[in-house]
């Protein structure tokens, strides 16, 4: 039965080993090479080092399979990462559903979130879930020495009167 708990400082290495693989499945074909996925794994573990009080995590099947987070404790989802071998067993829904639940005890009415566009599969996720697309724009990304269009999505997660 998957648990369902706050990261710790000792979790790092793995949460960063999950992230980056998650990371390289989602931008196959966007951006390839040794040195991209040094840089992956030196921000996702520089985030994890300096960030893991905001990470919530999901252990099932003797392991932590995923992880997802809000950076600035706000209503934005700043990263959610399920191990590739683990996705769409439920493990991103659960930790979604967790992680607005906080959004929620904290006072938020609506969650936000943001992926490149050309991740159909967090796209889908999200929109699956109920979120809706509120924007769209593009950014240069220096890692990969061009332009990345991003989309933004949103879901209202208590009704206004």
């Amino acid at each position: 039965m998957p648990f369902i708990r706050h990261a710790r400082a000792g979790d790092v290495d793995r949460l960063t080993a999950i992230g980056l693989a998650a990371w390289q499945s989602a931008i196959a074909g966007l951006a390839d090479g040794e040195r991209m996925r040094r840089v992956a794994e030196a921000s996702f573990y520089r985030f994890l080092s300096d960030h893991w009080l905001c990470v919530v995590l999901i252990e099932a099947e003797g392991g932590i399979r995923g992880w997802v987070a809000r950076e600035d404790f706000d209503n934005a989802i700043s990263d959610l990462w399920i191990e590739p071998a683990a996705q769409g067993r439920g493990f991103g829904a659960l930790l979604l559903g967790e992680i607005e639940q906080r959004i929620v005890a904290d006072g938020f009415d609506i969650a936000t979130t943001k992926t490149h566009a050309r991740n159909d599969q967090a796209v889908t996720f999200f929109r699956n879930r109920g979120y809706g697309v509120s924007w769209l724009s593009t950014a240069y990304a220096p890692q990969l020495d061009g332009d990345v269009e991003f989309i933004g999505l949103s879901k209202v997660l208590i009704a206004q009167d």
